[in-house]
């Protein structure tokens, strides 16, 4: 149920003109008891009541119509704040949806580097396998070390998650 601000501030309206009534119909008719005892004051009261039911009644109609507009308002607010959260999930959600589309580019493109970055990595293994031999020959120590722990990053997905890994080349 959407809610404008015109309907909200009818409710709220109607419950204050309800209010006003209720306090005109007590004021018109407060009790006054002979004297301040517990026993005088229930009698009074229980006088008024038996000399006024129809006000009473209608007292208590508008305590109900209060309660039940209250209630109607609390439930519209409910409805609103509950169409305001799904909104803003909505956003969310296209908001990642947003983020994981750049993230997906961004990984491919990694994955193609990392991709390109192990051929050269390759090529240059072959250069120093056949240099090597004439390297330590000439200078007396390798011309190139550590080819064991040479490592690209690779982006990968399960769906859900993405984990970047090092593959060794």
């Amino acid at each position: 149920m959407n809610q404008n601000p015109a309907e909200r501030e009818a409710f709220l309206a109607q419950i204050e003109a309800l209010r006003a009534e209720r306090a005109a119909l007590i004021s018109d008719n407060a009790v006054t008891p002979e004297d301040d005892s517990p026993e005088a004051i229930a009698q009074a009261y229980r006088e008024q009541a038996r000399q006024s039911a129809q006000l009473f009644a209608e007292i208590k109609g508008i305590d109900d119509a209060i309660a039940a507009l209250e209630a109607q308002l609390r439930q519209i607010k409910s409805d609103r704040r509950s169409l305001q959260i799904s909104t803003r999930q909505q956003s969310l959600k296209e908001e990642v949806e947003e983020g994981r589309q750049q993230a997906k580019i961004h990984a491919e493109r990694i994955n193609e580097l990392a991709s390109e970055l192990a051929t050269e990595i390759k090529a240059l293994k072959e250069s120093a396998d056949l240099l090597s031999p004439l390297y330590w020959q000439v200078y007396y120590k390798p011309f190139i070390t550590g080819f064991q722990t040479i490592s690209v990053p690779h982006v990968r997905s399960d769906g859900d998650v993405w984990t970047i890994v090092n593959r060794v080349v």
